[in-house]
């Protein structure tokens, strides 16, 4: 049997099956349709959501609504950037949305929403950033711990020649000074270059590592800072170098403990992703490790530079810490990532535990 499709059925067909997010609302904000791929983005059912307004569905999207109002009253099509959405059930997406008014005929009477899910070019983007970012930073570091240690090195030298013919111990304790700061500014340079060992990988357990951390940072802390534990026991061993993982995240755990004045909770997290993207190389399997305090946050003013050398909240860090720890984590083909909110900061370390596809 024939079944004829009217020019409606046919266009839902064609809705139904498309991979964009598509939602249709009337002049009262109504949702009237929602495909798959909407429900599946916002986490509602069609059912469930024909029939509600849209700001029930949307809560606090006013920049939505807004063009929603704009596109009915002038009758345009709008396209917004980087749109964020958040959802009723809890969280957030980051989407590009293109609204196109509908009309039978006189004035507009429904709107056509588009929502494109742009979250995860959005992180590849800043992913590659915080890559180029610590590489160029690596190498303008390298560039100007030739130009210190050289002098450095004849100062040292002249200081230790000098001391040879003076006679006064008085006199000595400056050549003494002198040549103990040369000391410290080349141990500084040399801690700003960071790791330039090639990692001594196998096969290892990342669980037994932040065992050991979380021992040294409880027995640093005097009990003080509670670690508390959320770990996947499904993920597998995987090569890497215990050491330098170690260093890594002990630097990261350090950091949140001081931040919160060695009082407080650190959470720690493993989980797995599948096909998943670092940098510019995909994985099939990447670890994701959460470090999470309930510290005061990091000033957004910093978190653009919270990895470069030097840069530090606290008066009595170097601001290598973090540093130190992207280099490591470089060194194994991840990266550290970073939220912080005030009373939430997280340190999310990936690390692909399959080769590149």
């Amino acid at each position: 049997m024939n079944v004829q499709l009217t020019p409606m059925t046919r266009e839902k067909s064609i809705l139904d099956n498309i991979t964009t997010a598509i939602l249709m609302v009337d002049a009262g904000l109504r949702v009237e349709y929602m495909n798959p791929a909407a429900e599946m983005l916002l986490a509602q059912s069609a059912s469930h959501a024909t029939g509600q307004r849209l700001p029930e569905l949307l809560p606090a999207a006013d920049a939505l609504l807004d063009r929603v109002g704009s596109a009915l009253e002038e009758n345009r099509t709008y396209t917004e950037r980087e749109l964020v959405l958040k959802l009723h059930q809890g969280g957030e997406v980051t989407v590009d949305c293109t609204l196109s008014p509908r009309q039978d005929s006189g004035p507009p009477s429904h709107v056509l929403i588009e929502l494109i899910q742009v979250d995860r070019h959005l992180r590849i983007s800043r992913e590659e950033n915080l890559l180029e970012q610590s590489q160029a930073m690596r190498q303008l570091v390298r560039g100007l711990a030739h130009e210190i240690k050289n002098p450095l090195g004849g100062l040292r030298g002249a200081a230790q020649l000098l001391e040879r013919e003076l006679e006064s111990d008085e006199l000595k304790e400056y050549t003494r000074i002198i040549i103990g700061e040369a000391d410290r500014l080349r141990t500084l340079v040399n801690r700003m270059l960071g790791p330039n060992n090639v990692p001594h990988k196998r096969m290892s357990n990342i669980h037994q590592v932040l065992e050991h951390v979380r021992s040294l940072v409880i027995a640093e802390s005097h009990r003080e800072i509670g670690v508390e534990r959320d770990y996947d026991p499904s993920i597998p061993d995987f090569e890497f170098d215990p050491e330098m993982l170690i260093q890594a995240i002990l630097n990261i755990m350090r950091n949140a403990a001081r931040a919160m004045g060695g009082q407080g909770a650190i959470l720690l997290r493993t989980r797995t992703q599948r096909q998943f993207t670092i940098g510019h190389n995909r994985y099939r399997l990447v670890l994701r490790l959460d470090v999470e305090d309930n510290g005061p946050g990091i000033p957004p003013e910093m978190m653009e530079t919270i990895f470069y050398p030097l840069v530090t909240g606290h008066a009595e860090g170097t601001g290598l810490g973090l540093s130190i720890s992207q280099s490591l984590i470089n060194l194994h083909g991840g990266l550290i990532e970073c939220e912080s909110v005030p009373g939430r900061t997280v340190f999310t370390i990936l690390l692909p535990l399959e080769p590149v596809e």
